[in-house]
């Protein structure tokens, strides 16, 4: 509620003017409460207002719109004050702007939010804690060689766990589309652990001289890329593969005795067993974990101590050595200072790398995925080899339909991944002499990407692989009557006659052991053995 007085007198009729032209302003500014002094009866308004009626007053700031004015005139007035109400004024080497009253960050933050308004998507979270995690150790490294004060140094550690332990997430909004070096959210992280390291002081920290002390944007996002990617790989990616790799193998193993009709180019071929099928799979996911663990030691190199070019301008010559081993006592993991800072500014190929690595999961869940989608087909008029679990209604309109969500869903994962690195290798490319300038994008996307692929990783182990069930007598039927068991005849009556009896059974639609007694000299008993299902998944020459 915003509270006005209109001063003036019963006799004034300009008075009255004002009153209709308020009266036109409240709809649109319906918290405003507008409350009439007579100053004729009011002696403490009437030697400074005396000769001036009317005026809109506002008692807590004490602005004032004199006569004359108008509609605009007054709607301009409140707009003014809801501002002054809801807004501070910070100041940065640009100049003053209008910051909100209850923001913790500071006017470079509010820049990047007037200019950036384009795509509502911010940081992820663990880039933001990443760089909060930077702040922390540049902290203690800096205290360690004596270029910042313990009381300074204490309090940006205490205020960036803060922000480490995921409180104030919403300080965070700048949007990933920003400048290209990520400036904006190097600031923004200062700001905000400038001000809660403020409050937790009692002296005044400083976003740029002490939080950011030693440190440049140009180092600073380059190595959170690189320590939040090691860190969800390692945290979330590594153990979802590593799990859906054991679900397939488990899956595999419990169905070794069932033989199934093998595909190729979506055509009947020769038997395979179930678990060859997702061994095969497995391997894929276990080759992918390989592929991620031989990538992640170029993405343990770190950028940090180059500060603005690569020379490490304003950092102590024992900084990033220090900063990077107290780092790894930390997290756990083996990052180590880059043989090169100028490779770790200018370019990003470490990033790209991980992501073409991660793009190769993708298609391997793609491939798995679009597999169970053509086995779990039907369930009458498709392969129907298998039923995977029901987990929600199929359709809108169609009574009693199931779909199979789960592998649809790690579809588009896959696809959004593959697009990913994409943007990944298009911006990795933008490393201009010292600096590349699309880091905000790689970022965001490699994160993205690892988070995907976690995510669904387990839930395609838990509600599609571990729970399908096997449809026995779809896979009986077609391997029956699967004229291509005629191919383990081939060194016994040659390729020719094969191709005969095969075409046979597929003309008349009979079971090829029928036919192929027929048409050849071995018996039955013979043919049930040398055509036996099972044992042509073993491999081999029949004879």
């Amino acid at each position: 509620m915003m509270k006005l007085l209109l001063l003036g007198t019963a006799a004034c009729h300009l008075c009255e003017d004002a009153e209709v032209i308020i009266s036109h302003c409240q709809p649109l500014h319906p918290q405003l409460l507008v409350e009439h002094i007579d100053i004729a009866e009011a002696t403490e308004w009437q030697a400074r207002y005396a000769i001036r009626i009317p005026v809109l007053y506002h008692p807590p700031s004490q602005q004032e719109l004199a006569w004359p004015f108008n509609q605009a005139d007054v709607i301009h007035f409140i707009e003014t004050i809801n501002m002054t109400e809801n807004y501070r004024i910070e100041k940065d080497s640009m100049g003053e702007l209008n910051v909100p009253a209850d923001a913790l960050y500071g006017a470079q933050t509010q820049r990047a939010i007037d200019n950036f308004p384009i795509s509502g998507l911010a940081m992820p979270p663990a880039f933001i804690k990443t760089v909060a995690l930077i702040k922390k150790t540049a902290a203690q490294v800096n205290m360690q060689l004596g270029e910042q004060d313990t009381d300074t140094g204490n309090a940006v550690v205490a205020a960036a766990q803060l922000v480490i332990d995921g409180q104030h997430a919403e300080q965070f909004p700048i949007d990933v589309f920003q400048t290209g070096s990520g400036t904006s959210t190097n600031m923004n992280v200062n700001e905000v652990i400038a001000h809660l390291a403020t409050e937790l002081s009692g002296k005044a920290v400083s976003a740029n001289d002490d939080v950011n002390r030693g440190q440049s944007s140009n180092d600073v996002i380059p190595t959170a890329i690189h320590i939040s990617a090691a860190m969800q790989c390692h945290q979330q990616l590594l153990p979802a593969l590593a799990y859906l790799a054991e679900t397939l193998e488990s899956k595999a193993a419990a169905l070794d005795g069932v033989t199934k009709t093998g595909r190729t180019h979506l055509m009947d071929a020769m038997p395979v067993r179930m678990s060859q099928e997702l061994g095969g799979w497995a391997l894929q996911i276990r080759n992918g974990i390989a592929r991620l663990n031989a990538s992640l030691p170029r993405i343990y190199k770190l950028a940090q101590g180059g500060t603005a070019v690569g020379t490490g301008i304003n950092a102590h010559p024992e900084f990033a050595a220090r900063f990077a081993q107290l780092l790894s006592t930390e997290t756990g993991l083996p990052f180590a200072v880059n043989e090169s800072l100028f490779e770790s500014l200018s370019c990003q190929d470490a990033v790209v790398e991980l992501s073409g690595q991660m793009k190769v999961i993708a298609v391997s869940l793609m491939k798995i995925a679009n597999d169970l989608r053509w086995m779990n087909s039907g369930p009458l008029a498709g392969l129907g080899e298998i039923e995977l679990p029901a987990l929600q209604p199929g359709s809108s309109i169609m009574p009693g339909k199931v779909n199979p969500v789960i592998p649809e869903a790690t579809a588009m994962v896959a696809a959004q991944v593959i697009g990913n690195d994409a943007t990944i290798t298009i911006a990795g490319q933008s490393g201009s002499f010292q600096l590349n300038v699309m880091l905000p994008v790689i970022a965001y996307n490699c994160l993205q990407s690892i988070e995907l692929l976690a995510n669904v990783s387990r839930l395609l182990a838990d509600k599609a692989i571990a729970g399908f069930v096997v449809r026995q007598d779809n896979l009986q039927q077609a391997l029956a009557k699967n004229p291509i068991l005629v191919t383990a005849l081939n060194p016994i009556i040659g390729y020719a006659k094969a191709a005969e009896v095969a075409k046979a059974a597929y003309k008349q639609g009979r079971p090829i052991i029928d036919v192929a007694a027929e048409m050849t000299e071995l018996s039955v008993a013979e043919l049930e053995k040398l055509l036996e299902p099972g044992q042509l998944t073993c491999g081999g020459i029949s004879g």
